[in-house]
């Protein structure tokens, strides 16, 4: 497993639609397994393939610290209520601005033994999926946001999460 470098706003990658990902391959698992490596060493909630370079409908998703999601060609098929909240990116650094979301989401999608499964999720996750699927389209939260971006201010001994 490695670390890959987090693409940031600006990068033309972060532009662009995925694709579709047909079969799970050796180079598909390590990418995976570098995904949630690169994720959890920058503190993040959620990391999409484009944002370490890789154009696959691939999101990985650990809101919990316990159980990450992979999520592979996911697509939300149910929303409902709204969320109103602050909202970071891994892709850019320092910064957060307030956007809408659902409260409720769910999505299906392949997990990686290429096997549909579903996921449903409030709030936080709800949050992260609507943000990671974004990625996949070609869009960063800062297209939805409600308002500037503002600085990010961490606590001395508490660092918040980005997605």
């Amino acid at each position: 497993m490695a670390i890959r470098n987090i693409r940031e706003m600006g990068d033309e990658v972060l532009t662009k639609k995925c694709r579709e990902v047909t079969e799970m391959t050796p180079r598909i698992k390590e990418l995976i397994e570098d995904m949630l490596e690169t994720m959890y060493d920058a503190n993040g909630v959620g990391l999409a393939a484009p944002q370490v370079g890789i154009l696959k409908r691939i999101v990985v998703i650990d809101t919990t610290g316990e159980d990450p999601y992979i999520l592979i060609n996911p697509r939300i098929v149910e929303t409902s209520g709204e969320q109103t909240g602050n909202e970071g990116c891994l892709s850019v650094p320092g910064k957060c601005a307030v956007v809408t979301r659902p409260n409720y989401v769910k999505a299906v999608a392949l997990d990686v033994s290429m096997k549909e499964i579903e996921v449903e999720g409030t709030e936080l996750l709800a949050r992260a999926i609507c943000h990671e699927l974004d990625h996949l389209d070609g869009h960063l939260y800062v297209e939805k946001a409600e308002g500037p971006l503002q600085d990010v201010h961490y606590d001395d001994d508490e660092e918040e999460e980005e997605e």
